[in-house]
């Protein structure tokens, strides 16, 4: 949910006690920099840390931000997920940590990770850097065990009392309730079998919802019988494979046997293709040196939920896994369907786990946590599936990234653009598969996916993964062109011309080569934004005027051909011949909007709102500018925001509204600082900003256009763009 400022995730279900650590947390956020929050999985730490984030969130003026640590398998993208979390897109050369310190060093804000275990040490640098460098953050933490940072707090959460407090036997009522809205604690007995099995299960709190969640099949008696005499004895302690705190999975019970009925009979590649990460986390759940009795406790209860379940919905539970992130019942299908999981059969089980509180449900999105993820894991792993579960996952995002590749320019596209988004860890796991096990698959991936993620705000990644499946090995024809092409964006994107000129001039000689039409468009439009980004639009308007001749064979709608009608549209206005440039931002809007198409189509409006300005007409560049500010904005697109406002700050301020003008410019000047450039945009903006920021001054006198800059600087970025959308801004 969004809070006043910030983000955080919602509550799906009721939350239960915890006033005690409630208090103590507050008192926590308030005296202290840092607090973690450490307890054993299951106990409840990811609920306690929300409701305290969200009850201290009004404290801090820059917002209370979460990022979930739980799908990263290592520390390739902390920094990425960290910043990304805090809103920050950097569009630099810097460091990463650079970037992220400048945009933490005069905010008030609350950061949250959730699920820091398996990633401690590099948390604690990372950590230790920001606090140090952002005197005003507060950072709160959830960790099976503390990072170890200097000045950390640590604050043990326990099980909910079972004894003398109703909070647990509560618990188990509302999820009871929950899992059957006719079910109750009304027949004599039912409180009492409550009480026992809350005592059983240790109050922890996902032991308790798994054991509520499975009441459909069981009275609240049975249910207490059967915990009593046979959870533990259904578990060797010492594991399947002989170590110490890794589940046994024996047959009858959690796995069915060779043979058995219900047995899944899918082969896959033996061994555990996260090499060995998921049984790092598995040990760590199950380490009998750390809450040794009640990982034993939440592992009968994960056990007794997974017998519960029919061999389908075990079979899936363990196919899900290798999803990182939120899914939908298509992914699923996707990623898990084979043998005797057929579409049909994924679609049935995926509710019977949402029935047993194994998969949380959300609208049309699906996940699970990270602790049941786990089990899963181990269980994929005993059944010999992870390398095939793996080679799945990464197949079906490899098939995404082509449909989004090939709908960019539909009337799908910003559906696109935000599964591409949403779904970034995921793509990351699939790349990261394909670069071992199939080259060409990740080079044909990065291609395609790139170009999203450059306007997505992921320009590091982009570039890397490009970087990497370029050097894999040999790749020739379009999926080379493309892996240059993204390389070239990215640069260009990050301020680095002289790299974006290169890769420009290899994309050309190699579409050349290839007869590649396609190919010779693309980098017809990163050598041309290149020439027009240094001061040369004479250069790029004929460069891209001889490639649309060459190639008026390739559709007037594809994604190529429309960005290289806009370097004409740029090249033309960065001229002065306003007339030509505007005939031509009007039809290539008009073909933009035909298709669907709001990325180019925002970029016309931007070039109509600029001609509207440089003509003297400030009314009608207002307007412009606000349509594409609300294209851009559809699109997360932080970068063209930025520019938009500004252009719709000169609008303003041409039209005598100083203030109003100064509010904007203040905006725009926080999505400036989002992606880490000082008012980037092609030569001739820099003079339109200066005389229009000048009027704006004399309209108002500088104290008040520096008060209503403020403002807008300080507001949050979506409450002053909404502002800016308005025709009538209100100071």
């Amino acid at each position: 949910m969004m809070t006043k400022v910030g983000y955080l995730p919602d509550e799906t279900s009721s939350f239960v006690g915890r006033r005690a650590e409630l208090a103590r947390l507050h008192t926590a956020l308030t005296t202290r920099r840092m607090t973690t929050l450490i307890g054993p999985g299951g106990v409840g730490k990811t609920r306690l840390a929300v409701r305290a984030a969200r009850a201290a969130a009004d404290r801090y003026p820059d917002g209370a931000w979460w990022a979930d640590l739980s799908p990263l398998p290592d520390d390739g993208l902390l920094l990425p997920t960290v910043s990304d979390a805090v809103g920050l897109a950097d569009h630099t050369l810097r460091m990463p940590v650079e970037a992220l310190c400048e945009w933490l060093g005069d905010k008030r804000l609350l950061l949250v990770l959730d699920s820091a275990e398996h990633l401690r040490g590099p948390c604690s640098h990372l950590l230790a850097e920001i606090l140090t460098t952002s005197r005003g953050l507060t950072v709160l933490v959830t960790s099976r065990q503390p990072l170890g940072t200097r000045g950390e707090y640590v604050v043990e959460v326990p099980p909910l009392p079972v004894d003398g407090a109703p909070d647990a036997l509560q618990l188990f009522a509302d999820r009871l309730r929950a899992a059957d809205p006719r079910a109750g604690l009304d027949a004599p007995g039912d409180e009492a079998a409550a009480v026992e099995i809350c005592r059983r299960l240790e109050g922890i709190p996902l032991a308790i919802e798994l054991a509520a969640a499975g009441i459909g099949r069981h009275s609240v008696a049975q249910l207490a019988a059967r915990i009593g005499t046979r959870f533990d004895a259904r578990f060797d302690a010492r594991g399947a494979h002989g170590r110490s705190g890794v589940l046994a999975l024996t047959p009858g019970f959690g796995a069915p046997g060779p043979g058995a009925p219900g047995a899944p009979g899918v082969a896959g590649a033996a061994g555990d293709d996260d090499g060995g990460r998921g049984t790092a986390r598995l040990d760590l759940l199950a380490d009998a040196t750390v809450w040794p009795r009640r990982h034993r406790t939440l592992r009968t209860a994960i056990g007794w939920s997974h017998e519960l379940c029919t061999p389908l919905e075990r079979l899936l539970w363990a196919r899900l896994t290798p999803l990182r992130t939120d899914f939908d019942e298509e992914v699923a299908r996707e990623v898990c369907a084979g043998g005797p999981l057929t579409p049909d059969e994924v679609d049935r089980a995926l509710q019977g786990l949402v029935a047993q509180c194994v998969v949380q449900r959300d609208g049309d999105r699906y996940r699970m946590l990270d602790t049941l993820r786990e089990y899963g894991r181990m269980w994929l792993t005993e059944l010999g599936e992870a390398r095939a579960a793996a080679d799945r996952h990464a197949r079906s995002f490899l098939d995404l990234a082509r449909r989004a590749h090939d709908g960019w320019t539909g009337p799908e596209q910003v559906s696109w653009y935000h599964k591409v988004s949403d779904t970034h860890l995921d793509l990351c796991a699939a790349l990261e598969h394909l670069l071992v096990h199939d080259v060409g698959g990740a080079q044909e991936m990065a291609g395609r996916v790139g170009f999203f993620w450059a306007c997505c705000g992921h320009l590091s990644e982009a570039r890397s993964y490009a970087q990497r499946a370029l050097d894999a090995g040999p790749v020739e024809g379009p999926h080379r062109t493309r892996l240059q092409w993204v390389l070239g964006v990215a640069a260009l994107l990050q301020g680095d011309f002289a790299t974006a000129e290169k890769y420009g001039a290899l994309c050309t000689a190699v579409a050349l080569f290839d007869r590649d039409d396609e190919g010779m468009l693309g980098a017809a439009y990163l050598s041309g934004l290149t020439q027009l980004m240094t001061g040369e639009p004479a250069a790029a308007l004929e460069a891209a005027g001889r490639v649309l001749r060459m190639t008026e064979s390739v559709p007037v709608d594809s994604a190529h051909r429309l960005r290289c009608h806009l370097i004409t549209v740029f090249a033309l206005t960065a001229l002065g011949r306003l007339t030509e440039s505007e005939a031509a931002a009007t039809a290539l809007r008009r073909a933009c909007e035909r298709g669907g198409e709001y990325w180019t189509r925002s970029y016309a409006d931007y070039q109509l709102a600029l001609i509207a300005l440089f003509q003297g007409r400030p009314s009608a560049s207002a307007a412009h500018a606000r349509s594409m500010l609300a294209g851009k904005h559809r699109l997360r697109d932080s970068f063209g925001i930025a520019l938009g406002l500004d252009i719709l700050a000169a609008a303003i301020a041409a039209q005598g509204a100083g203030a109003q003008a100064a509010r904007v410019y203040g905006t725009g000047h926080a999505y400036w600082r989002m992606v880490g450039h000082p008012q980037r945009g092609t030569p001739e903006l820099g003079p339109v900003r200066e005389r229009c920021e000048l009027q704006a001054r004399a309209a108002v006198g500088d104290e008040a256009y520096q008060r209503a800059f403020e403002r807008g600087q300080s507001d949050n970025a979506e409450v002053g763009l909404a502002a800016a959308l308005r025709t009538e801004l209100q100071l």
